[in-house]
């Protein structure tokens, strides 16, 4: 068996900023966080051991600091956060930062608003909520929702993967060539650096193990992405998940993960592949994945 790895995955640095914010101010006091700070269940965890509490409602929060996710909220939220007088933190992956200034100036330039991404996605309501009208699409069949106006702006929720997003631009402007039609890339570099190595992982690979929360958008798209290319592949979110009926002795097994995966997840993955070694077999890992943090 060889063991071969992303050249990226793992925890972007707008997660690890995030964790490590949410961390130190616990140490500090009180803390609620609005919505799930990652859709991954170990890290979940950690902060629930940290004593933090998780909160759907500014109101909700009695006490100490209130902290905004990685996934950026709304403003109106925002405004909400500061009537209750506590403490506000902001840990807004500044690539969400990025993503809500193109729409605001896409909105103020007299543009309608569409948005490619997941309409029940945290990111997604963040960026929506205060808009009088929008469209959010993420299938051909959505963009029937988009009404015939001179002026059609898009951005995309920073997580989808650039393919579909490409795709769905281009369909648009078909459907709609009377009008103009501008698009602002918001995807962000670590979602697309993390698909284009899994790709390539998945043309080398006999299977692929992809590491990440079952509620991951981004883990989910590279789940999807590699199933194109290699259908023997598995998305889980802890290493007591693997099955070794799953692989054979001589594969290359790819391994790769989610954004929001923390490293040890990936290395007790890693270590329990390992673990499975008889003899004759080789176990070698190859494009050593250098930093579970990429900017």
């Amino acid at each position: 068996m060889i063991i071969q790895t992303a050249s990226h995955m793992g925890l972007c640095f707008g997660v690890q900023d995030a964790v490590d914010m949410a961390i130190a101010s616990a140490k500090e006091g009180k803390l609620h966080i609005l919505g799930p700070l990652a859709h991954n269940p170990v890290i979940q965890d950690r902060l629930h051991q940290a004593g933090i509490q998780f909160i759907d409602r500014p109101d909700q929060a009695d006490e100490g600091t209130i902290l905004i996710t990685a996934h950026g909220m709304p403003e109106s939220v925002r405004k909400q956060a500061r009537e209750t007088g506590l403490a506000l933190k902001d840990a807004t992956c500044p690539l969400v930062h990025f993503a809500h200034r193109h729409l605001a100036q896409l909105v103020d330039q007299g543009y309608f608003p569409v948005i490619i991404g997941r309409h029940n996605h945290i990111e997604v309501q963040g960026l929506t909520r205060d808009l009088a009208s929008c469209s959010v699409v993420l299938e051909i069949s959505d963009i029937d929702s988009i009404p015939r106006v001179p002026r059609i702006g898009i951005v995309a929720q920073t997580t989808q993967p650039m393919d579909r997003v490409q795709h769905l631009v281009d369909a648009i402007r078909a459907r709609y060539p009377e009008s103009e039609v501008v698009f602002k890339d918001t995807v962000c570099q670590p979602t697309k650096r993390r698909q284009l190595a899994a790709v390539k992982l998945a043309s080398t690979s006999d299977v692929v193990v992809v590491i990440g929360g079952s509620k991951s958008n981004n883990t989910r798209q590279l789940t999807a992405s590699i199933a194109r290319i290699q259908p023997r592949v598995h998305q889980i979110e802890r290493a007591d998940e693997l099955q070794a009926q799953w692989f054979g002795p001589h594969d290359t097994v790819g391994i790769t993960a989610g954004t929001s995966t923390p490293s040890e997840t990936i290395q007790a993955v890693m270590q329990k592949l390992q673990g499975w070694e008889h003899p004759g077999n080789l176990i070698r890992t190859s494009s050593v994945h250098q930093a579970h943090v990429s900017r």
